[in-house]
């Protein structure tokens, strides 16, 4: 996974205020790949894991998914989802999760609260066809 490192890595510095970056498998519930400019114990990573799983894929999503594809006409076995991009903003930092074209893949980016919201989207968005090619 060098290669996912290092475009993880390429990433962060576009970025503003990205301080980490990492790539979630839902199918398989592992981190593919995390860079961060601090370190931390493998726990945490394990725990992004699963959370992430769970804004994307949790029984409660499932369900919502189902509505709307129900209400729109489309069969169950349809693999679009209607969640592409999740943004959580704790006390200090701006969380962005944003599902790859794949549909199995998320990536995570971690930046200090203070950086412009529209620049840190824009820049996450414009880096996902590179994150996504260097699986």
């Amino acid at each position: 996974m060098n290669k996912l490192d290092d475009t993880l890595q390429r990433a962060m510095t576009g970025i503003p205020e990205c301080l980490a970056a990492g790539m979630v498998d839902l199918a398989s519930g592992m981190v593919l790949s995390i860079k961060t400019v601090d370190s931390h114990p493998s726990e945490v990573f394990d725990m992004l894991a699963a959370a992430t799983a769970d804004l994307f894929q949790g029984p409660n999503v499932v369900a919502i998914e189902k509505v709307f594809k129900k209400s729109r006409g489309l069969p169950e076995s349809v693999d679009h989802h209607y969640f592409q991009e999740i943004i959580v903003n704790s006390e200090n930092l701006i969380h962005v999760f944003l599902r790859g074209k794949r549909q199995q893949q998320v990536v995570c980016f971690v930046c200090r609260k203070g950086a412009n919201l529209g620049m840190v989207l824009t820049k996450a968005r414009s880096a996902m066809p590179a994150v996504e090619a260097a699986l």
